[in-house]
């Protein structure tokens, strides 16, 4: 069974699966320097994509396209090889209409190539519960899972999925959206804006944020008017709550007016804040305090009332999972026997989504066979530009580069990484032994100086160097730096002397980790720092070429070959 998930909205993908094995999972914005979110303009894409992989539109026997914000029904507008299309689609998450997440919410057809093609939609929230489960060791086991999902639009929700009952819907935790974190910003700090959004329409200052409180400190008087003004203006008993329960069901953040109450939520925070007492960044501090322990004090009331003290397995997913402090406070409950976040917990995996729900369809919940560097190949660049060179270099070349120039390198190898994190692929790989590296990286991708600048580690070595130094491959957790390696790796150290680790074992990339050991036999460290390559607002290189055409670094390696920028005489 060959099914092809869509995903046309914003973070748009195609992704792939043959009789349950992932073979691709491409989104728009890593094709060509797209910008990032990007949707699918042009349904020609799927055609491309396709044939670029072996395989005919002919070939698929089921389609599955991803819902989108709305309470009835979803809506998107594209282009079929240039021709305008609108698309009704499955609501932003199950109603009463829909119950069943697992179900499709609409069957209809869409034209591709000017052929009509029947597909079936499920609502969002679904494509995030199958991405996560089926993706999971869990599911690789046959054991059940509690699936925790926060997006963007979406109130907290909890599942219980099982492959051998199905799907049990446990309900929201608590009314708050998950750009709740975001729009905090648009009220304190360096982000602070004059105009409140009625729309989302600043996705990166989340991740930003989440850089920024290691600046401040979360203080009790804060947290104490955030937890007060939260339950009058979200739970109370009052005619305000019950407006925005009347009006907010957490059905996606542009099909709503969300935003209109969490801006009166912290123009309400802040009036209550001692003026000029209390720092912003302490403030930001306190916001992510706060909402990470309402999430974990809901859950864990709602998984002990609902199955009872566990310890259980979770998933953690949507735009929310990519915060890698609250996803470590969740692994730190011992309530948990282990946590699993997919390397695109946000919309980036919902193509994915979408395609393993056809194939619960048919098969029942089960594992979808895949790795994380399932995303496009290299463009072949075929001449070496004028002012560059180019020679053979090995994995064990680039590490003794490493250590005797001390220089940033550009590495693109092999197929890209699935999601919005640089596992290796696509990635500025350097020496983590200089404080200045932190700067140079951040000045060159202009990011804040604050920004941190993540570690990849030898998985065996880990344990020695960071807490709790735990396997984690995908770069979403916490780990704070040992006292007695933070002057030995200070690029890769963040203001709170924590780093968002990323580990390296035996079977993971083979090229990652072959520099990475010799360069652990040449400096007695096994950490390098790790940051994206792609142009700012832009996803990841697609080819050696766009690196280059870049230059703001004089070195780019790819598959055994070393460019190099010469000098001007």
């Amino acid at each position: 069974m060959i099914i092809c998930g869509l995903k046309l909205t914003h973070d748009g993908a195609v992704a792939l699966l043959d009789d349950g094995r992932l073979v691709f999972s491409i989104e728009m914005e890593k094709l060509d320097n797209g910008a990032r979110y990007s949707q699918v303009e042009d349904l020609s894409v799927v055609n491309r994509l396709l044939n670029d992989f072996g395989y005919q539109v002919s070939d698929v026997d089921q389609w599955v396209i991803d819902g989108w914000d709305g309470s009835k029904s979803g809506h998107t507008s594209l282009r079929d090889h240039g021709i305008p299309v609108d698309l009704e689609l499955a609501p932003y998450r199950e109603t009463e209409a829909v119950p069943d997440v697992f179900k499709p919410g609409l069957v209809s057809s869409f034209p591709l190539a000017g052929e009509d093609t029947p597909f079936s939609s499920y609502v969002h929230i679904a494509g995030h519960i199958s991405s996560a489960y089926c993706t999971s060791a869990f599911a690789q086991r046959g054991e059940p899972s509690l699936v925790l999902v926060w997006d963007g639009g979406l109130f907290p929700r909890l599942y219980w999925v099982d492959p051998a009952s199905g799907v049990e819907n446990g309900g929201e935790l608590f009314p708050l959206i998950g750009h709740t974190y975001a729009t905090a910003a648009h009220h304190f700090g360096p982000f602070r804006r004059s105009n409140e959004s009625t729309t989302v329409d600043d996705l990166s200052v989340a991740g930003k944020l989440m850089a920024y409180i290691a600046l401040g400190k979360p203080q009790p008087g804060i947290m104490d008017i955030l937890r007060t003004t939260f339950h009058e203006h979200f739970e109370a008993d009052s005619g305000r709550t019950a407006g925005f329960r009347a009006e907010v069901g957490g059905f996606g953040s542009n099909a709503e007016p969300s935003l209109a109450y969490l801006h009166a939520y912290f123009r309400d925070v802040r009036r209550r804040l001692p003026e000029g007492e209390m720092a912003e960044e302490d403030v930001l501090a306190s916001v992510h305090q706060f909402l990470e322990d309402l999430l974990i004090e809901r859950l864990v009331d709602k998984v002990r009332s609902w199955k009872g003290d566990g310890p259980w397995n979770l998933c953690f997913v949507g735009g929310c999972a990519l915060n890698i402090k609250w996803n470590s406070a969740l692994r730190s409950q011992s309530m948990f026997h282990d946590v699993w976040v997919p390397p695109f917990p946000n919309d980036s995996g919902s193509a994915i989504g979408a395609a393993a729900l056809g194939m619960i369809a048919n098969t029942g919940i089960e594992a979808v066979r895949w790795n994380p560097r399932l995303g496009p190949a290299l463009k072949q660049t075929t001449e070496v530009p004028d002012g560059w060179q180019s020679a053979p270099c090995t994995p064990e070349d680039l590490a003794r580069l490493f250590h005797e120039t001390g220089q940033a390198v550009v590495v693109l190898n092999g197929r890209a990484e699935l999601g919005p994190r640089a596992l290796g692929g696509r990635s500025i790989l350097a020496p983590a032994v200089d404080p200045a590296m932190k700067d140079l990286l951040n000045k060159v991708k202009k990011r804040e100086g604050y920004r941190p600048v993540a570690p990849i580690c030898l998985e065996e070595q880990a344990p020695q160097i960071f807490s709790p130094g735990t396997p984690d491959p995908h770069m979403l957790f916490d780990h704070v730096v040992s006292p007695e390696w933070r002057d030995r790796i200070p690029a890769v150290l963040h203001l709170d002397d924590t780093a968002r680790l990323q580990t390296v074992g035996v079977d993971d990339d083979p090229v990652l980790r072959a520099i990475l050991l010799a360069y652990y036999q040449l400096s007695d460290v096994p950490v390098l720092c790790n940051t994206s390559a792609n142009l700012n607002g832009s996803g990841f290189f697609p080819d050696v070429a766009s690196a280059m055409a870049w230059g703001q670094l004089d070195l780019v390696w790819s598959e055994g070959t070393l460019y190099r920028k010469q000098s001007r005489s």
